[in-house]
């Protein structure tokens, strides 16, 4: 498919080029924000969360895993040019503007950051479509791209609280530690969480017939992760800082738990969904009706490797992966067929994935028999 082929180079190319030139300026401000030793603390502590908060988006993400470039560039997206964005219409806009230190952080930020963020899923849903299929892959990319965000800006904070430079604090490790805990540990989910909500809007208008849903649920899940991360940066403006307090247990942390619902009763929806799709598509001839148990369980998956690995060796395991993967692709692609919903070149996309499965069948076989007892997640 020479269309999708070049609309996939060309996306991974800006993108890359994209995150490689607003690393420079990145790495010098974050350089300059502090002397080295308060810089590496900070990088170190800053740390901390993003591997558990990876897991998690990895977790949700296996029955159907998102290439691991576009999810390692959501993560470089959010570091380097969100950051740097949004720094930039923050820094610049406030000079020509003049808005109040206030205004910025309860109006400003929130506005920038989110599109700023948003901008790189609004990027993959153009070139890169056929990686975006709903609501999970939406909450997925925007979670790499919030905890690059923050990542960095984690490390600008924490900096500036060792250097004592964060609102007059005197500094040191206690100022570290304290924001550190704030930051790292009681709001690690913050970033990802405003974003989630651009991912659902995005998600819902790829897999929705309506012309309202499709245009409409994009811009609602903007406002909403805009007011949302306003309603968080806001919190600290009262009560001198206790409202953070407030804001914390009575808006953000049932939002999280809301959010997190919706992941993963969606992520359990898509064994039945997967089946489905894939069972039709065996009645008309795409894919043999025995081999859907080893493509939807993911414990079967897991057994039909090992299974290929020990008769194949490596190529035996590779083929068996590009097979599962293939098969899983053109799931996906024919639930949106049946659901009327298809990309304009899903004859071509299916086709290819039929032919890709069809090129490695002969080389793997399943093991026998299939594991019996209902779901493994």
């Amino acid at each position: 498919m020479p269309a999708r082929r070049h609309e996939s180079l060309v996306f991974t190319i800006v993108v890359s080029a994209v995150a490689a030139l607003a690393a420079v300026p990145m790495a010098v401000l974050l350089a300059l924000s502090g002397e080295g030793t308060s810089v590496v603390l900070a990088a170190l502590f800053a740390l901390v969360p993003v591997g558990p908060l990876i897991g998690c988006y990895l977790w949700l993400d296996r029955y159907e895993p998102e290439p691991k470039t576009l999810l390692a560039l959501g993560l470089a997206w959010g570091a380097f040019v969100s950051t740097l964005l949004a720094l930039i219409v923050q820094g610049v806009g406030g000079f020509f503007a003049g808005w109040s230190d206030e205004a910025s952080l309860a109006v400003v930020a929130p506005v920038s950051e989110e599109a700023t963020k948003g901008l790189f899923l609004l990027l993959l849903l153009l070139w890169r479509r056929q990686e975006f299929d709903g609501v999970l892959d939406g909450l997925v990319y925007a979670g790499m791209v919030g905890i690059g965000f923050a990542f960095t800006e984690n490390i600008l904070y924490l900096s500036a609280a060792y250097n004592g430079t964060d609102a007059g604090g005197p500094g040191g490790l206690t100022s570290l530690s304290v924001s550190f805990v704030v930051r790292c540990l009681a709001s690690p989910f913050a970033h990802p969480l405003f974003t989630a909500f651009t991912g659902i809007g995005l998600g819902l208008a790829v897999t929705s017939r309506s012309t309202l849903v499709r245009f409409g649920a994009p811009v609602l899940g903007y406002a909403v992760a805009v007011g949302l991360h306003a309603a968080w940066n806001g919190s600290t403006l009262l009560a001198d800082g206790a409202g953070f307090i407030g804001v914390y247990f009575l808006v953000m942390f049932p939002v999280l738990v809301l959010v997190v619902a919706l992941a993963v009763w969606t992520r359990s929806r898509e064994r039945g969904l997967l089946a489905r799709a894939l069972h039709d598509a065996a009645g008309r001839g795409l894919i043999p009706t025995g081999d859907i148990p080893h493509v939807v369980d993911l414990r079967a998956r897991r057994q039909a490797r090992a299974f290929a690995r020990a008769h194949g060796g490596q190529s035996g395991a590779r083929a068996m992966r590009d097979y599962q993967q293939a098969a899983v692709e053109l799931g996906y692609l024919h639930h949106r067929v049946l659901r009327g919903t298809a990309p304009r070149n899903f004859a071509e996309r299916g086709q290819a994935f039929v032919e890709r499965m069809h090129a490695v069948r002969p080389m793997i076989a399943f093991p026998t028999p299939f594991p019996a007892g209902g779901r493994h997640l």
